[in-house]
């Protein structure tokens, strides 16, 4: 059973466990069309469980609260948290809802680092919630595949969405053709606010605004997904996934390239353990 069918049902546990003492905290944050248990579902779980990390469950804020619900046990010194957003909502939204789940979780771990690992968009809204003074401190930001300068595909999404002629080249077409009738079609047309924010930056734009923003000193990392040629991944160009090519942040960003599609899978847990234990 999945997330959405755990809210339509409202099958909601608002009972926190234990919390552990100088536990190192991994909060990973969803994109577009996922939700929390893209990271189960994906193997990115398993290989970070073998390293030590303990899924200790999902937090959701909504109008009445966040609640968390919880998965296995967070007594350990290597806890995650998978949060769970409305991907389909404006990005501001979303990051909203992160910046009230981080809270929930400082209040369960006060003193411990906590690190973001975003896919996709979600390393945009991660981003987003960090540019908030509100927002709880963290130690590091991991992007993986963030459309950072936006993509043409959400262009083409809203040219579906809205029912417009659309050309789509390249080796994306095969996915925005997928999406393109039935409950995918529906979905992408409840997805436009954020399919409206993920276009290609411009003047004015959410993601143009946010790359001028003072952003915490802390530790980013960007991983360019897209082969060994380095041209990006089926959805979002090399250039967009390189978090140094933000103006706030240039120069300060580890950046990895791996040969991966855009998709979540097991070596990326992996690649975040690595990170973590400073193997990156």
């Amino acid at each position: 059973m999945n997330i959405r069918h755990l809210l339509r049902a409202g099958i909601l546990l608002g009972v926190l466990v234990g919390s552990p003492t100088q536990a190192d905290v991994l909060v990973l944050v969803h994109g577009w069309s996922a939700n929390a248990d893209t990271w189960l579902r994906n193997g990115v779980i398993a290989p970070l469980a073998a390293r030590g990390w303990v899924d200790a469950g999902v937090m959701i804020a909504g109008p009445q609260g966040t609640t968390y619900l919880p998965a296995y046990s967070n007594n350990t010194q290597r806890t995650i948290y998978r949060a769970q957003l409305t991907a389909e909502a404006p990005l501001h939204v979303q990051a909203t809802q992160l910046q009230a789940e981080l809270r929930m979780i400082r209040q369960q771990h006060p003193n411990e680092p906590i690190t973001l690992a975003g896919h996709s968009s979600g390393g945009i809204v991660a981003r987003l919630a960090l540019v908030h003074p509100q927002t709880p401190a963290v130690q590091a930001l991991i992007t993986l595949g963030s459309p950072n300068l936006g993509t043409v595909r959400a262009i083409q999404g809203l040219d579906i969405a809205e029912s417009k002629p659309f050309f789509c080249p390249g080796p994306g077409v095969d996915f925005v053709k997928r999406v393109a009738g039935g409950d995918d079609y529906r979905y992408l047309r409840a997805s436009r606010g954020a399919l409206y924010d993920l276009q290609p930056v411009h003047y004015g734009s959410l993601i143009d605004w946010l790359n001028h923003q003072p952003h915490p000193d802390i530790a980013y990392y960007g991983v360019i997904r897209g082969g060994p040629s380095g041209h990006g991944d089926e959805l979002v160009p090399a250039g967009s996934q390189d978090l140094n090519q933000v103006p706030a942040l240039q120069g300060r960003v580890n950046v990895l390239v791996v040969p991966t599609s855009h998709g979540l899978e097991p070596r990326d847990g992996v690649l975040i353990a690595d990170i973590l234990e400073g193997r990156r």
